[in-house]
């Protein structure tokens, strides 16, 4: 039987994020697949993250093209935006805490052009007035990422319903926590 690396790696991913130090045994076990046969595919722990890295960019890029960024608004497009990421929201967080993917001075190609184009969204909201603006676009993408991330990890714990993904990360990004009076 051949192995669908996609598979493995949203495998790998779905552990990694509840279970950071997982091992490579664990992560073949949690795979369906044995030792050798990941180790064939994933040199080790690092190529492993970087294969994850690679397909949390191109799946969050394919996620920003469904959404159709330049229609609408951005509030309409953003709301797109979160429901296009709930797919794959288990690999997001995963990559969103993986700080060893940022080490160094080199900043990831990919990553940096899928930051350029949310931030983009935020700018595009701020201009028509929808989006704050006392809050940097930089600093609003990140909080994106954040709130994408620890979603993805409270509806995989149960703590969160599944359905109430989308609900919870706009309303939140976009409203605020504070209660409006």
């Amino acid at each position: 039987m051949a192995m669908d690396r996609d598979q493995v790696l949203r495998a790998a991913a779905a552990l990694l994020s509840r279970k950071s130090t997982a091992t490579m045994d664990e992560v073949a076990r949690a795979a369906g697949i044995g030792r050798a046969t990941l180790h064939r595919h994933f040199a080790g722990r690092d190529a492993l993250v970087r294969a994850l890295e690679d397909l949390g960019i191109r799946e969050f890029e394919q996620a920003l093209d469904r959404a159709r960024l330049g229609e609408g608004t951005a509030v309409e497009a953003l709301r797109r935006l979160v429901a296009e990421s709930e797919a794959n929201a288990q690999l997001l967080a995963f990559l969103v805490t993986e700080n060893q993917l940022f080490e160094g001075d080199q900043v990831n190609e990919g990553w940096a052009r899928l930051d350029a184009r949310v931030s983009a969204l935020f700018r595009r909201g701020q201009s028509e007035g929808d989006i704050r603006i006392d809050l940097s676009p930089a600093w609003l993408t990140e909080a994106l990422y954040g709130l994408i991330g620890t979603c993805a990890w409270a509806v995989m714990d149960g703590r969160v319903a599944a359905k109430d993904y989308q609900h919870m990360i706009t309303e939140l990004l976009l409203g605020g926590a504070q209660r409006k009076r």
